[in-house]
């Protein structure tokens, strides 16, 4: 059985884009059995009334196999009923937090509301997964994006910004004495990995990549489509993949995420030029073909696959 801890299942006023009954015919498809959605929606994912609504989507033959993010703010009143949320619904998979603006309006942008997230939920004693999404607001830089030139996407928001959230999200887990697991979504540049496995030793600490992270460079800015490859974090430059490669042979990487994320062409092509790819689409030639090309053993795949996201969320999924 595989599992991808990380789609984008859009549905209510983007059902245009994707919807969950859709996103389940995919991964049958790639060969995935489980999903995790993500709470950027329109209207997010915040409360209990938003994840009734949200749950009453799922095709009843799937409900066993479909699992959602509630999103994380900074206020104590909403943080305080994720919590009792996540203990109320097995669905419940996890919190998410944005540590910097991508699609949706979903962000806690200063320092100190994130540090105060990690505060109330150690103060709760949350022992969940919080998956943040790591891009440190005032590393970008927006004015160097011209679509135009699309891999001006990857100088605007550079792999320093990534690192320098990173860096935030593991001292405020340690500042808080935060007794959950911190997971770094779709890493995309050795340096986070590098981050991220020597807080092992101190932290409950996790991360994914992406399938268009590992595949592709930022050459691929450079085609005739190349805006149908922007991505927050953006796809980064050769060097950066072929380390990435390798730390995810070394089993440096906990897991593949597909962060599967549709647009319509129109809003890929032309403004709001939307960050997003539809990788679930890539799911299976990854896995199956891809990740044995670049050595990964059988052992290994089970576990970027399946293993070590279960063990992870084993209360939940169990």
């Amino acid at each position: 059985m595989r599992i991808d801890p990380h789609v984008h299942c859009r549905d209510g006023r983007q059902s245009y884009e994707e919807t969950i009954k859709h996103v389940f015919e995919i991964a049958e498809k790639q060969g995935v059995k489980k999903i995790f959605d993500m709470p950027n929606t329109n209207s997010p994912i915040l409360y209990k009334s938003d994840i009734q609504k949200r749950l009453k989507l799922v095709p009843k033959n799937r409900k066993r196999d479909y699992y959602l993010y509630i999103s994380a703010t900074a206020n104590n009143k909403q943080l305080s009923e994720a919590v009792k949320c996540y203990d109320e619904y097995n669905e419940i998979i996890g919190i998410k937090l944005y540590a910097g603006k991508s699609v949706g309006n979903l962000a806690v942008i200063k320092i100190e509301e994130q540090k105060r997230v990690y505060k109330i939920l150690s103060d709760l004693e949350y022992k969940g997964v919080i998956a943040v999404h790591c891009e440190k607001e005032n590393y970008l830089k927006p004015k160097l994006w011209n679509p135009l030139k699309p891999i001006t996407h990857s100088y605007a928001r550079p792999k320093e910004a990534e690192i320098e959230s990173i860096k935030d999200q593991i001292k405020f887990a340690k500042e808080t004495n935060f007794n959950g697991i911190l997971h770094i979504c779709h890493v995309s540049c050795p340096e986070s990995v590098e981050l991220i496995h020597k807080a092992r030793r101190e932290i409950k600490i996790t991360c994914g990549v992406t399938p268009h992270h590992i595949l592709w460079d930022n050459n691929m800015f450079k085609r005739s489509d190349g805006l149908l490859y922007k991505t927050n974090p953006p796809l980064r430059d050769k060097e950066d993949v072929k380390k990435l490669k390798q730390y995810l042979k070394e089993g440096k990487i906990d897991w593949i995420e597909s962060d599967h994320a549709p647009h319509a062409i129109g809003e890929k092509l032309y403004p709001p030029y939307l960050s997003g790819y539809p990788s679930l689409y890539l799911y299976k030639y990854f896995v199956d073909k891809f990740l044995p090309i670049l050595g990964i053993d059988k052992k290994s795949i089970k576990n970027l696959t399946f293993e070590n996201i279960y063990k992870t969320f084993e209360s939940k999924l169990k």
